[in-house]
């Protein structure tokens, strides 16, 4: 899995200075990242506290571990179908 650069609080301080100082590519520059990046981070977690951030990873989290729990529920539920459908 691809490691990520920046943590959440560290990309919510940079979109901060950037609303502050206003030039956006200077504030990229200084932190070695694209505008690309930055814009991306902006629609994500722009207007977004640090507390908001984490409890954003904690629910994407659980509903990852929920889409899976899914996934194996369906899978258990069409072998049990297969399995009565058929005649001995």
């Amino acid at each position: 899995m691809k490691r990520k650069r920046f943590s959440e609080e560290q990309i919510i301080r940079i979109l901060k200075e950037g609303d502050a100082v206003g030039n956006i590519r200077e504030v990229c520059r200084l932190h070695n990242i694209t505008e690309q990046t930055y814009y991306r981070w902006r629609n994500k977690f722009g207007g977004m506290e640090v507390s908001d951030a984490k409890r954003l990873k904690g629910l994407e989290k659980e509903n990852a571990e929920l889409k899976k729990l899914v996934a194996e529920l369906t899978l258990d539920n069409r072998m049990l179908k297969d399995v009565v459908s058929k005649k001995w």
